[in-house]
């Protein structure tokens, strides 16, 4: 939630007049502190490293101060370039972006793969100061001479951990060598990882190093709990969770496409508004399935990770876990999909036997054991991390009286 004290109204930037405009018409005055820490950065021209838990407002923090230099410099083409993991947030920051830039009379191009080139590089030949890319797609147009960065000024990446973790670096390397060595870096990312450390050194002068909130630790309003299952039984937990509780809109995770497909089936059969993502799909089934969440139409999203990042779905009551995420920091994108805006929300996560190692790596990292609620018949689940002190978090505590599962 924003801070509304008197100090960081965006009015105290100096952002162009135009874009402030657009904030007030859209009902925004306050910066989030994120917005508050990197918009002054962003204007000096510096290079910036800024750490930010998802859902905190990056968006802005880059869209203002970089469309805001770019209209105080000398004109010309492709001057800044987004970078982004997936077509989903490609989509989402064109769209915040084209507000502001039609106010300042700018150009943006989204650039994803997943539908025709053609109308891309028409777009492209008229040309745009701003472009929006997923890498695979753009080195397809550079490949092709479709385009240039000759005038680059700006270059952003966001969700920049999520972009290495998806195997991106050496499409990001192959970008860099075609982009001008003097450019302004923007680096926003949820973790920081050593792999992205050396990356900011080989392409970074002297950045600046930002972060705002805790990056290791979900929002207090929202309460986990861990509910053993063996694995053959995990559907059938589902079903019968889905069944028992009052779940608005729920997100479910899978660890395969394979297996969001399966679970996507099972829930349809079973009476579930489902809608299905993941990275298999043509990019319209895709946007339509985001869509019909958003607005309702679907009470449920089976997904891949694909959804899990950065991705602007408001009002998710619960994020199901049917299977345990690889490592912490996914855990915690996940998780991050409820309870937004300082709303409550409910995260569940089915843990079989053999996820013993990864549960005890996501509690060393939360600093405590995840509430357990089981059932008759269920296995026992180890509990392998033991802090010293570990009260349960806020939200668990005070919505005690609200079981997600009932006793049996």
């Amino acid at each position: 939630m924003n801070d509304t004290s008197p100090t960081n109204q965006f009015s105290d930037f100096d952002l162009d007049p135009r874009c402030l405009k657009v904030l007030q018409s859209a009902g925004i005055s306050h910066s989030s502190p994120i917005q508050l820490q990197a918009i002054p950065a962003s204007l000096t021209g510096r290079d910036l490293i800024a750490t930010a838990q998802t859902g905190t407002g990056k968006t802005l923090a880059f869209v203002l101060p970089g469309l805001t230099r770019l209209v105080q410099s000398r004109a010309g083409f492709n001057r800044m370039l987004v970078l982004l993991p997936t077509r989903e947030l490609c989509q989402q920051v064109a769209t915040v972006m084209e507000d502001y830039c039609k106010a300042l009379n700018l150009r943006c191009v989204p650039i994803y793969g997943g539908v025709g080139m053609h109308t891309q590089t028409q777009r492209l030949q008229k040309g745009c100061e701003v472009i929006v890319a997923t890498p695979g797609r753009l080195l397809d147009h550079l490949s092709r001479n479709h385009i240039h960065f000759k005038e680059l000024q700006i270059l952003v990446f966001d969700e920049a951990d999520r972009m290495l973790d998806m195997g991106f670096l050496p499409d990001i390397r192959r970008i860099l060598k075609t982009l001008p060595r003097q450019r302004q870096n923007l680096m926003f990312s949820a973790t920081f990882a050593p792999a992205l450390e050396r990356l900011a050194r080989d392409m970074m002068r002297n950045p600046e190093r930002i972060s705002a909130g805790a990056i290791s630790k979900p929002v207090d309003t929202v309460r986990q709990l861990v509910v053993p299952v063996r694995e053959n039984d995990k559907l059938t937990m589902l079903l019968r969770l889905l069944k028992e509780e009052s779940i608005d809109s729920g997100l479910i995770f899978m660890r395969t496409i394979q297996r969001t497909e399966k679970v996507g089936r099972a829930l349809k059969g079973g009476k579930f508004k489902t809608a299905i993502i993941h990275g298999d799909l043509p990019q319209q089934q895709r946007q339509r399935a985001l869509e019909g969440f958003r607005q309702g139409k679907y009470q449920l999203l089976a997904a891949t990770d694909v959804a899990a990042r950065g991705l602007d779905i408001d009002d998710v009551s619960h994020v199901i876990n049917y299977d345990i995420p690889e490592n912490a920091d996914d855990y915690l994108h996940r998780i991050g999909r409820t309870a937004r805006a300082a709303q409550e929300g409910d995260a569940i996560t089915l843990v079989a036997p053999s996820d013993h190692a990864a549960l005890a790596a996501i509690e060393e990292t939360l600093g405590y054991n995840i509430e357990r609620r089981n059932y008759e018949g269920a296995p026992k689940i180890l509990t392998l991390y033991r802090p010293q002190d570990a009260p349960a978090p806020a939200a668990a505590k005070r919505r005690r009286g609200r079981s997600l599962l009932r006793r049996r």
